[in-house]
């Protein structure tokens, strides 16, 4: 649904109620989308830590996990082929 400013001021808590619902609002100036009502993603952050116990991985996995990339590996992320 889109409606204009002006609409959006007067109808707000309907506008709300849509939103609940699942429905996206827009709200336009001069014919213009300057702004988008969406209902929250229910998505969590993961917490640092959460896949403790869960992943195993040896000190040598870790140290080729994160050790810097080489020049070569870069070109190739770059190229779009890593």
């Amino acid at each position: 649904m889109t409606v204009s400013v002006t609409e959006a001021k007067n109808k707000l808590t309907r506008l709300l109620m849509a939103v609940e619902k699942g429905e996206r609002v827009r709200i336009e100036r001069h014919g213009h989308i300057i702004a988008e009502i969406v209902k929250p993603s229910m998505k969590k952050t993961p917490e640092f830590g959460t896949l403790k116990g869960v992943v195993h991985m040896t000190p040598e996995q870790v140290q080729e996990a994160t050790r810097p990339m080489t020049e070569k590996e870069v070109d190739a992320l770059l190229a779009g082929r890593y």
